[in-house]
């Protein structure tokens, strides 16, 4: 059967009772009065009819299966939207849903709770407004996750959420705060336009993106690195503005229809990313786009290093007075004053070597490395 309204006033108790029934959900245009809480069916004094009720304990936890569809168009929720357990014990309930539950458009005007629920198909709630506290805390969506132009003035909590398909919050907006801690991104992820009007600062410890080497975390990185800097949080927008190079790295090697190509056509188009090679080694390898002076300072002691061991050879150097002994400090020295171009002219390259190659290659990369540490020092240390 189905329970279908539309531009009606319906009680949270008759939809509850549907949902008890494993009747279709679909309402347009409603106005909902009421607590809609799940944990209402339990209630004995509600004298819900729960004969229907797929309920399964296990370990004291009770997993409430819908099998229906359901589907609120431009609904309005006076109340509380609850579908998981009461918040003095938070893992008592679990919620499956075994088809699509979508919420396009409405608005709710109380909490909006979904800890622990299981989505096997679409989580739709696309154009939504939630003026309370929205939770997604523990949930898994195995369909696509849809929170398209959703406006979240309370809290939104995606804690240790799975979204196993694809994940898009194109153009939403964060009044209060968002927590994505630990959250896992199986498929495709879009936090394109995504805006927070306040001043905190997004969770994000610890997420995980499988499609990273597809650059699917590139808006993600974003969104966490526009807040961090209007927070003032200017180590954090580093990190981000860093992630989100490198994803805009990967997506212009494997974006876009990469997954879609054949064998020889990703090889192909490998072949024709030859030129973001010198960004691949240079800009994120060496530089790190600006956030990793370390790896300059590295790679500057290896070159000195190496350097060191070549002209620490018999007769590579010579000496405006007198002779050495080939020494690794000696070599080392020498090595020292031509990355640095210092250059004190006691020792200079032997003419019958390749030394004075080896020399002139290191001094420009002697001048190259030092600038790059400068840049990096600079932008570091001018964010704010």
């Amino acid at each position: 059967m189905a329970f279908q309204r539309e531009k009606q006033n319906v009680s949270a108790g008759d939809l509850l009772q549907a949902l008890a029934e494993g009747d279709r959900i679909q309402l347009s245009r409603c106005t909902v009065t009421g607590v809609l809480d799940i944990n209402r069916l339990f209630d004995d004094a509600e004298k819900f009819n729960t004969t229907n009720l797929n309920v399964d304990l296990a370990e004291r936890v009770k997993t409430i299966t819908c099998s229906q569809s359901i589907v609120f168009d431009k609904c309005l929720f006076e109340e509380n939207v609850v579908f998981t357990a009461p918040w003095a014990d938070p893992d008592s309930v679990r919620v499956h849903f075994e088809k699509e539950v979508v919420f396009n458009s409405s608005h709710f005007k109380g909490q909006a709770r979904f800890r622990g629920a299981v989505f096997d198909d679409i989580a739709g709630f696309d154009g939504c407004t939630i003026d309370g506290v929205v939770t997604f805390k523990g949930a898994e969506v195995k369909g696509d996750a849809k929170f398209r132009t959703t406006t979240f003035n309370g809290y939104a909590l995606f804690p240790n959420v799975t979204f196993r398909a694809s994940a898009r919050f194109t153009n939403s907006h964060i009044a209060k705060g968002v927590n994505f801690s630990e959250a896992r991104f199986w498929g495709p992820t879009d936090f394109s336009g995504v805006y927070s009007s306040s001043r905190a600062v997004p969770a994000c410890d610890s997420v995980f993106f499988a499609r990273r080497r597809y650059g699917d975390d590139e808006s993600f990185w974003r969104f966490v690195k526009q807040s961090a800097l209007e927070a003032g949080y200017y180590h954090l927008a580093g990190e981000c503005f860093y992630n989100e190079r490198c994803a805009g790295l990967w997506q212009k090697l494997r974006g876009g229809d990469y997954e879609m190509k054949k064998g020889w056509a990703k090889a192909l188009a490998m072949i024709t990313k030859v030129r973001l090679l010198p960004e691949l080694f240079l800009g994120r390898l060496l530089f790190g786009y600006g956030e990793r002076p370390v790896r300059v300072l590295v790679a500057s002691a290896i070159v000195i290093l190496l350097c060191a061991f070549y002209y620490a050879q018999p007769d590579v150097l010579a000496h405006r007075f007198g002779t050495g002994e080939g020494s690794f400090f000696e070599g080392l020295y020498f090595s020292m004053i031509t990355f640095t171009t210092l250059g004190y002219g006691d020792l200079y390259p032997a003419a019958q070597h390749s030394c004075r190659t080896v020399a002139m290659l290191e001094a420009v990369s002697g001048a190259c490395l030092m600038a790059l540490f400068v840049v990096c020092l600079a932008k570091r240390f001018s964010r704010g």
